[in-house]
């Protein structure tokens, strides 16, 4: 069977691809890595429908694409996690596989993931790619949103793009979850996620296409007093997130769901917390620090 990719979204032919023709559950050929490589410069999404992998055949699959990230941005404790480091547990489940309480530390340091954000902006070197399975999903709710963040810088105004252009960023997950209320840190995590300095646009090193590096981590722009810098991150987030920007993916059962986090930002909505939505993801590690790559 040959691999191709078409637009999910035919009005936006280069965002949001749909991947047909491959079966994850086997070690990928060379063109294929080449082919999802070259559709992921192009769509910055793509999805893989029906794809019944376990996590180690997930992880052979992403690490045909850079070296991995260990999943050291939650909040589990090693004793507490139920996967490996090697994987993300994006669940609503503790480590015996029951449904978090809704007063749970884990399910409300988890809830930042309904922002607006890019996975791993708060490490010095953020996350490439990220690869999200869904092995169990709710009957609703529960989708995930993607902002194409090119498309959002290619929109913006001449005046605006010349004030952005240099800026330089902090990034915490401190600063997200407080955005929610949520602020009980140990001095360790306080420590883990001190604050990381990040470019506010990157342009991409495969495709040459600028955009904007937006993310609920963001806590403010050096050398901007604080209130005017967020208020201006505020400004270009509800930029960027407009509706014409953003593909909501609805999830079935055994997606798999690729993203360049260089060119998007995504969330997760809302679902019914008692019910079980079980997602394991990877992560590839960027090449460097933003501030290192060339604009």
């Amino acid at each position: 069977m040959t691999l191709t990719i078409t637009p999910r979204d035919p009005a936006r032919p280069d965002f949001a691809g749909e991947v047909r023709g491959i079966d994850l559950r086997k070690p990928l050929t060379p063109d294929e890595v080449s082919a999802v490589a070259a559709g992921m410069d192009h769509y910055a999404v793509l999805v893989f429908r029906g794809q019944d992998i376990d996590d180690e055949q997930q992880l052979a699959f992403s690490r045909k694409f850079g070296p991995m990230e260990t999943a050291t941005g939650d909040i589990a404790k090693p004793e507490d996690r139920r996967l490996s480091m090697d994987v993300n547990d994006i669940s609503n489940l503790d480590k015996n596989g029951n449904v978090l309480a809704r007063d749970d530390r884990k399910r409300l340091f988890s809830l930042g993931n309904m922002l607006w954000h890019s996975d791993s902006s708060f490490k010095a070197t953020p996350a490439k790619y990220s690869a999200l399975s869904a092995r169990v999903i709710p009957e609703s709710g529960g989708n995930t949103e993607f902002a194409d963040m090119r498309a959002a810088w290619d929109a913006l105004d001449q005046e605006t793009k010349d004030l952005v252009r240099d800026m330089v960023t902090v990034h915490s997950q401190i600063f997200s979850r407080g955005i929610l209320g949520f602020t009980d840190f140990t001095d360790d995590e306080r420590e883990k996620w001190a604050p990381v300095r990040q470019r506010l646009v990157r342009r991409h090193q495969s495709s040459g296409r600028l955009s904007l590096y937006l993310s609920a981590h963001i806590g403010g722009i050096e050398g901007w007093p604080m209130p005017e810098a967020r208020a201006l991150i505020r400004d270009l987030t509800e930029h960027a997130t407009q509706r014409q920007f953003v593909y909501a993916h609805v999830w079935r059962p055994r997606d798999l769901v690729m993203w360049d986090n260089r060119a998007t930002m995504h969330r997760a909505r809302r679902y019914d917390a008692t019910k079980v939505r079980d997602m394991h993801r990877t992560t590839n590690a960027d090449s460097a620090p933003t501030l290192e790559q060339p604009v």
